[in-house]
This record gives C-alpha cells, sequence and structure tokens, in this order.
C-alpha cells in the first residue's frame, strides 16, 4: 500500500514558478513508476508527465513539454513537479499518483489527495 501526499500549491502570478511535492509512505516507493496528473476548472483529469522508478527517464505531454519536469529523491520517498512560465490556464488541482507495480500498462492505483494551483493573471 502506497499513501501519497501533495504539497507545495498555491497562488502564483502568471510566467512564475511552483515546485509541487509528493511525499509518499511504504517500502515500495523506490519500484513504483511516478506520475502526475491534474484537474482543471471544467476539465477532465490530464496526464501531465511520469517519471520512472530510478529518475532516468521522464516523460511530459507536448501541452507542458518545456514548462513542467519531474524529478525524484528515492532516498526521501518524494517525487517533484517543478512548474515554470506558469500560465492562468495551468490553474487546478495536482495529484501524484503511484503504478502498480509489474503493470504495463501503467495501472495509477495509489493517489494524492491534490494540491490546489491558482495562477493569476
Amino acid at each position: 500500500q502506497v499513501q501519497l501526499v501533495e504539497s507545495g500549491g498555491g497562488l502564483v502570478q502568471a510566467g512564475g514558478s511552483l515546485r509541487l511535492s509528493c511525499a509518499a509512505s511504504g517500502r515500495t516507493f523506490s519500484r513504483n513508476v511516478m506520475a502526475w496528473f491534474r484537474r482543471r476548472p471544467g476539465k477532465e483529469r490530464e496526464f501531465v508527465g511520469r517519471i520512472n522508478q530510478s529518475g532516468s527517464s521522464i516523460y511530459v505531454p507536448d501541452s507542458v513539454l518545456g514548462r513542467f519536469t519531474i524529478s525524484r529523491d528515492n532516498a526521501k520517498n518524494t517525487v517533484y513537479l517543478q512548474m515554470s512560465s506558469l500560465k492562468p490556464e495551468d490553474t487546478g488541482v495536482y495529484y501524484c499518483a503511484a503504478a502498480r507495480i509489474g503493470v504495463v500498462p501503467f495501472s495509477w492505483d495509489y493517489w494524492g489527495q491534490g494540491t490546489q494551483v491558482t495562477v493569476s493573471s
């Protein structure tokens, strides 16, 4: 079982940066592929990136490529979402998720409660 707690959200002006953190409990963190999602007002949940178990490989979709990046610190059981050049349309609730180990395609079985990001114009 993995429990996830996000933090670092808040209010930021357009063009600014934020770093979100997701702290994981449990002893399997270093074996979990991790991801970030967001839910913007009036829109469905949206994938914004994932990182492999060692942190050597990340993938972010074109929608945030060049502005968002993901990293992890397995010693701290924490994954990060670094967001820069933020836009008002990035406003939403951001969630981290952990994939079930050994399952492909990824099954995002574990979710945090989310952290609100608000970007003012």
